[in-house]
């Protein structure tokens, strides 16, 4: 099952949309009221991660559901820099950028990476090109904030995906 792909934009055009397909989602797969809450929650905090984060003017959302687990697909166009993505890649479960998985993804990754560093701060560029932000150490306070959030807390597994300017969310959450 796959639900239709909503565009929501950063005047929140098409969030009361999300939102009901979330409720419909669960409400067609019978899910318990629980599970329903869990849906919609993780619907509605993707989505403020999205505009806050990635500071989009529009992002596609939609649900797929394979088993008895669900997929909450987010995918946004932005213009990327070091800080974004530093803490988009924080919000995932493994703090790995699952779009550089590859020799060549990796490598187009350290590329990114160092293009974004400031300039004037040379300190910044990693000395290892082929080093990427999967290995940058976050500090405790910083994870923290992230661990503090709803979406951490409901989702079995949160995966991001950086491929220049494109951003790809992924919420796992096996349903009860």
């Amino acid at each position: 099952m796959k639900s239709d792909v909503i565009v929501v934009n950063s005047q929140g055009n098409g969030f009361t949309t999300a939102l009901e397909t979330a409720k419909n989602t669960a409400k067609y797969e019978g899910l318990s009221k629980k599970s329903s809450l869990h849906v919609q929650l993780i619907t509605e905090e993707m989505l403020s991660l999205a505009s806050i984060v990635t500071g989009a003017d529009s992002v596609s959302f939609w649900i797929e559901k394979e088993g008895d687990k669900f997929a909450f697909h987010l995918s946004a166009k932005t213009v990327m820099n070091q800080e974004k993505k530093a803490e988009l890649l924080a919000s995932a479960t493994s703090r790995k950028n699952e779009a550089a998985k590859s020799f060549l993804g990796k490598l187009r990754d350290a590329f990114e990476n160092a293009m974004l560093a400031d300039p004037d701060h040379s300190e910044d560029i990693p000395e290892d090109v082929m080093g990427d932000l999967a290995n940058h150490e976050i500090s405790d306070t910083e994870y923290d904030g992230y661990e503090r959030s709803v979406l951490c807390r409901l989702a079995d597994e949160i995966k991001v995906g950086i491929r220049g300017g494109m951003v790809d969310m992924t919420v796992l959450k096996k349903m009860e």
